[in-house]
């Protein structure tokens, strides 16, 4: 059973009291910045009819600007963006608790929008998968938000470090174990064997996703990739993993310079330098500088997911440095990203809007005719799309239409503070009055 004391008592353990406070730079501005990435990443999924190594989602068949470009995405970008997304989703998880508790929202109440969230999350998730983008990850976070919700969320500090170490583990085994036996296939299996399965055996993933000429046949093979691949991510457990980090660092308020232990700029520079490294022997096997690694490439997928959300969460604390001393002082350009930040559900699913009629086969198809320079301009002038919309939004002080939506799906009639107690009957008029002594909600 779920610990059921007050959200005070587990949100917010060894951490200040929660008082009203100013919505923090941070996170905004590491989502805002983090959706250039992400367009980035998903760009090349849409490149379609080119040929493309199974260990990534980049062609190999471009000039050597788009390679180069590629191997820097992979060095960088891949394997991070969802992560640190899910650590900020679990970090908003507190926030959202904890400014709920402030204004005296009952505990129910937060659970029950917690639940309505995550179901239309994942509700989100299944249509934006059929109409545009098999590679989601709405789906995935409603689905962790709901099993982990459930299990941990009201849970102390002292279990979340257990599930979240225990996650590690298991997770680092499989990538071990991944590992290992790739090796050994590769030393007992000769180079030359038809039990080798290469790219050409398969297709590419941008082939059978969006180099489909029908849209209703490209739905179903999105749809059928959505139901595969959104349990599978849940459990690889990368991200429900990050999403309990978020908790944690949320409780502590890390990202708003609350004074952790644990180093804001520590951990940027490890987690960024980790992910880094371990991500180099792909990007050089890409490059073609390595390629002894071929036949074993696919066992490090599960390692670079690994130490692709120590990079994710470096960049979150990188994030977490660069915020508070913008707080007080952002520029216009801070201004913006945040905006987008803000509205980053609205801005991710505008992503999708752009990439799919432009690049798809049953759309205009340019994801043939193009290569990742190209692509990679595309996925900046979406984001950049976003980011003029997200300043409209701002100054007009308007959430993003996906979070709106979102917001009346979810909270109803919920979000109210609780009603207050029955006044009581009038004293007699020997006694000193009641109401003498401030209200304590």
């Amino acid at each position: 059973m779920p610990h059921t004391d007050s959200a005070s008592t587990n949100t917010s353990t060894n951490a200040a009291p929660p008082t009203p406070a100013r919505r923090a730079l941070a996170p905004d501005l590491a989502r805002g910045w983090m959706l250039l990435l992400i367009a980035i990443a998903n760009v090349s999924v849409y490149l379609w009819g080119h040929d493309t190594p199974l260990y990534t989602t980049h062609p190999s068949d471009g000039s050597a600007l788009d390679r180069a470009l590629s191997a820097l995405t992979i060095l960088f970008v891949d394997a991070r963006v969802y992560p640190m997304f899910a650590f900020l989703f679990g970090y908003g998880m507190v926030q959202f608790a904890r400014s709920r508790e402030t204004r005296g929202v009952p505990l129910v109440a937060v659970r029950g929008m917690f639940w309505r969230r995550h179901w239309w999350l994942l509700s989100f998730g299944f249509v934006h998968a059929a109409l545009l983008f098999a590679g989601d990850i709405l789906g995935a976070y409603g689905l962790a938000g709901l099993a982990l919700t459930a299990a941990l969320f009201w849970r102390s500090d002292r279990v979340l470090k257990f599930a979240a170490w225990t996650m590690f583990a298991l997770v680092a085994f499989g990538a071990v174990s991944s590992l290992g036996l790739g090796l050994l296939l590769n030393a007992l299996v000769p180079a030359d064997s038809p039990a080798l399965m290469t790219a050409a055996d398969f297709g590419s993933t941008a082939d059978m996703l969006n180099g489909v000429q029908g849209y209703g046949w490209a739905m179903l093979a999105r749809i059928g990739m959505w139901l595969v691949s959104t349990p599978a991510t849940v459990l690889s457990l990368v991200v429900p993993l990050c999403i309990l980090l978020g908790w944690l660092a949320g409780r502590h308020r890390w990202l708003e310079a609350a004074g952790s232990r644990i180093g804001l700029g520590a951990v940027a520079g490890w987690g960024i330098l980790v992910s880094t490294v371990a991500a180099a022997p792909t990007a050089m096997l890409y490059l073609g500088l390595l390629p002894a690694l071929e036949p074993v490439a696919w066992a490090m997928i599960l390692l670079n997911q690994l130490a692709g959300a120590a990079g994710g969460v470096g960049y979150a604390a990188l994030f977490g440095v660069i915020g508070p001393r913008l707080q007080h002082r952002a520029g216009a350009v801070s201004r913006a990203v945040a905006a987008v930040g803000k509205r980053s559900l609205s801005s991710y699913l505008l992503q999708s809007v752009v990439f799919a009629p432009l690049l798809a086969a049953w759309g205009f198809g340019m994801g043939s005719r193009i290569n990742t320079a190209a692509a990679f301009g595309i996925a900046l002038g979406a984001w950049l799309l976003s980011l003029i919309l997200a300043v409209i939004l701002e100054r007009r002080g308007a959430r993003g239409p996906a979070e709106v939506l979102l917001r009346r799906l979810t909270y109803a009639r919920l979000d109210l503070p609780a009603a207050p107690l029955p006044a009581a009957p009038p004293a007699p008029s020997t006694a000193r009055a009641a109401d003498d002594t401030p209200s304590t909600r």
